[in-house]
């Protein structure tokens, strides 16, 4: 945490300028008292002339970026894919007997193919949808 007699920099009077038009976009601000929060913003010289221009301003909300459906499914197929390809490859190297793989290919097959329908219909898991509260 800064101290409030620290000296700022341009970038901490940007980053302000840019919490109060955020503020004043969603209806917290009144033109005048935007304009004359920004003037303030922009002569403030401490970290505490930056704190008294948004005191009373709640901090803003970053939004959570989604994740990327085409790495998670990628992901999961690498998952599937590698253990049954070496359980085949180790198979075929000790003599192709009784194919043991089928048991690997069947278990790991339910699975993902579980992830695949609750991936197509976006069925969100339980805990992901307790971190996103």
């Amino acid at each position: 945490m800064s101290s409030p007699e620290l000296r700022i920099a341009d970038a901490d009077r940007d980053r302000t300028v840019e919490h109060l038009r955020a503020a004043a976009a969603e209806g917290r601000l009144d033109p005048d008292e935007l304009e004359e929060r920004l003037s303030r913003a922009l002569a403030a010289r401490t970290q505490a002339d930056l704190d008294a221009v948004l005191h009373d301003l709640p901090e803003p909300q970053v939004p959570v970026p989604a994740p990327d459906r085409g790495l998670i499914l990628r992901e999961r197929t690498a998952a599937f894919l590698v253990p049954n390809i070496v359980c085949i490859a180790i198979w075929a190297a000790t003599g192709a007997g009784s194919f043991w793989p089928g048991w690997v290919l069947l278990f790991t097959g339910i699975a993902f193919a579980t992830f695949l329908v609750r991936f197509v219909l976006r069925v969100e898991d339980d805990h992901q949808r307790d971190s996103d509260d």
